[in-house]
């Protein structure tokens, strides 16, 4: 009889399965490599996934994205009613306010319009404004060369140049001057002593341009230092001078829209900078939902690109609004858009004299060019309530702060000359040109 022989035979076989498994692990692991090191199929849906180039990092990330799946999902309710969402989606950040020749301001402005973009986000500039003292809206930095100027001429001719271009503005309002802010101040983005400052300056801008600029932003990025001053930042704070300077401006036109302040991405709880999700719901707690018509936030990538479809609280990338319109539904404001402010991706140089040279992430010319287009494209196809996204920024006037990384998201240089970004991204927005309604 065999019988003995049965479980050698067994072994057998069983050494012969795990073999074969062996030599396909292999085999398939070997051809993954390949694949990834050759950005071949795999490689590009992982890309999908998890916005990585890296085949380690690609690798790495789909572990993460996988762990999503085993979570609770954000709310979004993609198909509520939206107010002032009927947009044009394609804006730009702006500094006009910075270009001494006007003829300059034009030519950002013709550009810009030529792209196809519908909106600028530029600064009307509190300590620009009303520099002197309260309620002084003149200019007499520069008595020896200009002599007295209103103070008010150069918005005055962004105003203009928008309107002539037809582009839309979102005025930017922050940066007080140091007449409003507490004595021994040090730190320039330092809010006012008395908010009832910055609601009169509010006031005196809506006032000045009323029907010419309806859409108002309340400061910028309230949860993180420095644009909250050398103090601890709050949420309930912000919400008061907020919720004052709502019911100022639309008391100067109802039609009016009032922007929240950016909420700057961040997981810090140091105090000096707050969570974005803590922060947002403690200004719901303290009673911001009927003081804004349109919530704000950053959207940048830093590190991967703008497929990425990773969610963890923990993680910023620019899906990370998803959490931010959670919260939105959680607290009754699904009627509500959200816009972003500032998104973009940083093509620092590798230059370690250049500061803060990976605090804003660090990606390659090329890969600026190619995910650009992508983010819009992104938000437009998936987040039904996202409105107006503003490309981070347009052009800096001159070259003084090359030796700082921010430097390095500009679309076009100082003396005009384009990027491959603004040039891939032109090329988008004019051919994917919203339906005239």
């Amino acid at each position: 009889m065999n019988t003995r022989r049965l479980p050698s035979t067994l072994f057998g076989f069983k050494l012969r399965t795990l073999a074969i498994v062996l030599v396909v692990g292999v085999i398939g692991m070997a051809a993954l490599a390949l694949d990834l090191m050759s950005e071949g199929l795999v490689y590009d849906w992982l890309w999908e996934r998890t916005g990585e180039t890296e085949p380690a990092q690609q690798v790495l990330g789909f572990g993460q994205y996988l762990v999503r799946w085993t979570r609770q999902q954000p709310e979004t309710e993609p198909f509520a009613q939206l107010d002032h969402n009927d947009v044009n989606p394609y804006g730009v950040n702006t500094f006009l306010e910075q270009e001494v020749e006007p003829e300059k301001r034009e030519r950002q402005l013709k550009m810009i319009s030529d792209a196809g973009f519908g909106w600028i986000r530029q600064q009307f500039t509190w300590e620009d404004i009303e520099i002197h003292g309260k309620g002084d809206f003149m200019d007499r930095r520069n008595l020896d060369t200009v002599g007295e100027v209103s103070a008010w001429d150069k918005y005055d001719n962004i105003v203009d140049l928008a309107a002539q271009y037809d582009i839309n503005i979102i005025a930017r309002l922050s940066q007080p001057p140091a007449w409003s802010q507490p004595p021994g101040t040090t730190n320039a983005y330092t809010p006012p002593a008395d908010y009832n400052d910055f609601v009169d300056y509010a006031v005196a801008v809506a006032g000045r341009y009323q029907g010419r600029i309806i859409h108002y932003q309340v400061w910028n990025e309230p949860n993180l230092y420095p644009e909250w001053g050398d103090q601890t930042v709050s949420a309930e704070d912000y919400t008061q001078m907020l919720c004052s300077t709502y019911h100022a401006l639309k008391a100067v036109d109802p039609e009016i829209v009032v922007i929240t302040g950016a909420l700057g991405p961040t997981v810090d709880l140091s105090g000096r900078n707050a969570y974005d999700l803590l922060y947002l719901q403690r200004m719901y707690q303290a009673g911001v939902g009927d003081c804004f018509d349109v919530l704000s936030v950053q959207g940048y990538g830093l590190w991967s690109g703008p497929t990425d479809e990773r969610l963890r609280q923990v993680t910023i990338n620019y899906q990370r609004l998803l959490w931010v319109r959670d919260m939105m539904v959680a607290n009754g404001d699904a009627h509500k858009p959200i816009w972003i402010s500032e998104a973009g991706w940083n093509p620092v140089p590798d230059d370690p004299s250049i500061a803060d040279l990976e605090r804003y992430g660090q990606v390659t010319m090329e890969q600026a060019a190619e995910w650009a287009p992508l983010a819009y494209e992104r938000a437009l196809r998936e987040w039904p309530w996202v409105g107006v996204i503003n490309y981070w920024y347009f052009k800096p006037a001159d070259e003084s702060n090359v030796g700082h990384s921010w430097y390095y998201f500009r679309l076009v240089e100082p003396d005009f000359a384009p990027t491959p970004i603004w040039e891939s991204l032109a090329a988008y927005v004019r051919e994917n040109q919203p339906p005239v309604l």
